[in-house]
């Protein structure tokens, strides 16, 4: 099977002519900041005397001319597999032995992953007090083509698989944006395609609801409700409120907005650079409620901080950075993520869930210490790729070595370290030459994964303006959102909540290997399922 446009008679994208593109692109722009599909502008493109406007100035975010086709097949079984990711997820966060072994593996070539598991051990060592956890995650996948003959026909076979890219744990951005970005093509599958000399008739978009930024905000919602129901409350307790710890200069702020919008509760915005002097833990009071001033005579206690930003080196430049999360991850919050949820969602751990059971003693895999139900199994299993250590320890990781060194082999491979927010992998015959500026004893911090082979497709994208055309990479993503903790005082976790949110779908021209839209390689786009 191929992916083919909507009628599989017809060319796809349709092909529209220069006055056509013309009107479809001032639609698209108009549209979008109507609608909030749009981004900040990067200060390059601001002049002088528009700097003092910057905070009030919009652009389209990048975004496709058109819903890209996308298996049905695959979008379905990516859906049907979030809750287990959910829940398996939930239970890594809750097992702090099998992460310190993973932290251990990573340590040497990880400084950020150590000071992240230092924080915790620090938090530990006092004893934590918040009772529930927030997961808003996103499972990332690419389709892969399997190319096959047929030995009755002799003909080749092309079967298409749904296989997980990475599972974000921390800042899984573009909820908000990416529900647009499904409305947008609904809106010109209605208004604008059918006007086109090479149109598709309308009943042969198949383009399905995307209600992303509705979702994620009923999570927040809904660990707010947690957080009010089991934290008590005096005559003076202060009003309670959801924080989002942001980036500074963050270009991405409608996409959060959108989520924020949504939340029935007071949201604040608060910068991560200025948490040690907006917010405060009161120790006078044992369970240590995090306060937020939100003026010099008002003050809210914080029931969920929701972190768009701490997943990166970049957001602790100095030790008061560090010292900022500590301050957040030891109040009685609900944090969206913990250390150990953040933590849960590296390369590695990934990794180990991927690779099956070496033992003789037929000893269950890491996924199966996890997952007991061996229908659930197979439906993870299915979408895992082909990943593998880089350690020395096992045949596996001594393989992979080999692999990564070689001129040849390396190029079917990616190498990843444990970092998120994309920019940061190494690929093909990138990969030995890279290895070559890391001690070898460093890079049992890395995973290297068999690159997938996506079906091709093609597509119009507006971006700053200028249309580019061509052959496309599509990378799905489908949001979860997961509440877990303890009730009423007893000792074991019980999931709480456990619901897929909506989905992403960004598209990168076939030549750029990075997919993040606010690192600038890819675009917005949504499903037409084929």
């Amino acid at each position: 099977m191929a992916i083919s446009g909507p009628d599989a008679g017809a060319a796809y994208p349709p092909a529209v002519d220069v006055a056509e593109q013309q009107r479809l692109v001032q639609v698209i722009k108009d549209w979008s900041i109507a609608n909030g599909l749009a981004v900040r502008p990067p200060p390059a493109a601001i002049s002088a005397t528009e700097a003092a406007l910057a905070s009030t100035l919009a652009m389209t975010a990048p975004v496709t001319l058109f819903p890209s086709p996308f298996a049905r097949s695959c979008f379905e079984e990516a859906q049907a597999a979030q809750q287990a990711y959910n829940e398996l997820y939930a239970k890594i966060s809750q097992d702090e032995a099998f992460l310190g072994r993973i932290v251990a593996e990573v340590a040497g070539g990880d400084e950020f992953t150590t000071k992240l598991w230092a924080v915790h051990e620090r938090v530990k060592k006092e004893g934590y007090t918040h009772k529930h956890s927030l997961g808003i995650f996103r499972s990332d996948y690419l389709v892969h083509q399997e190319t096959a003959g047929d030995t009755a026909t002799g003909k080749a076979e092309a079967h298409l698989q749904i296989k997980q890219v990475e599972f974000n744990t921390i800042a899984a951005s573009f909820g908000g944006l990416s529900g647009q970005a499904s409305r947008l093509h609904k809106f010109l599958a209605k208004t604008e395609y059918p006007l086109l000399k090479a149109n598709t008739p309308r009943d042969k978009y198949s383009l399905p609801d995307n209600t992303s930024s509705r979702d994620i905000a009923a999570g927040l919602q809904a660990a707010f409700e947690v957080y009010e129901r089991s934290e008590p409350k005096t005559s003076g307790t202060p009003p309670r409120c959801v924080i989002f710890l942001t980036q500074d200069g963050e270009r991405n702020v409608f996409d959060q907005r959108h989520i924020e919008y949504a939340v029935e509760a007071p949201v604040f915005r608060v910068p991560f650079s200025a948490i040690l002097q907006q917010t405060s833990v009161d120790t006078s009071v044992p369970r240590r409620p995090l306060l937020y001033r939100h003026a010099a005579t008002q003050t809210f206690e914080v029931a969920v901080v929701y972190m768009r930003a701490g997943y990166g080196p970049s957001d602790y430049p100095d030790e008061s950075a560090w010292e900022a999360r500590y301050q957040v991850e030891r109040s009685a919050a609900i944090k969206c993520p913990t250390v150990l949820t953040q933590v849960a969602g590296t390369k590695k751990v990934q990794q180990v869930l991927a690779t099956p059971s070496a033992s003789a003693d037929g000893a269950p895999s890491e996924l199966g210490r996890f997952v007991a139900d061996a229908d659930r199994q197979a439906t993870l299993r299915r979408t895992f790729a082909n990943i593998y250590p880089l350690d020395t320890d096992s045949a596996a990781g001594r393989q992979a070595r080999v692999w990564a060194q070689d001129a040849a082999a390396c190029r079917k491979f990616v190498l990843k370290p444990q970092r998120e927010g994309g920019g940061n992998n190494y690929y093909k015959d990138k990969i030995p030459a890279h290895l070559q500026t890391v001690p070898a004893e460093h890079w049992a911090s890395y995973i290297l994964m068999e690159l997938i082979t996506p079906p091709p497709v093609a597509n119009l994208i507006l971006r700053n303006g200028q249309v580019e055309q061509g052959g496309v990479i599509c990378e799905l993503g489908i949001y979860g959102t997961c509440i877990w903790g303890s009730e009423s005082g007893s000792a074991s976790q019980s999931i709480l909540r456990n619901e897929t949110a909506g989905y992403l779908l960004r598209t990168k021209g076939d030549q750029s290997e990075e997919g993040g839209v606010a690192a600038g390689f890819g675009c917005m786009d949504s499903v037409n399922l084929v």
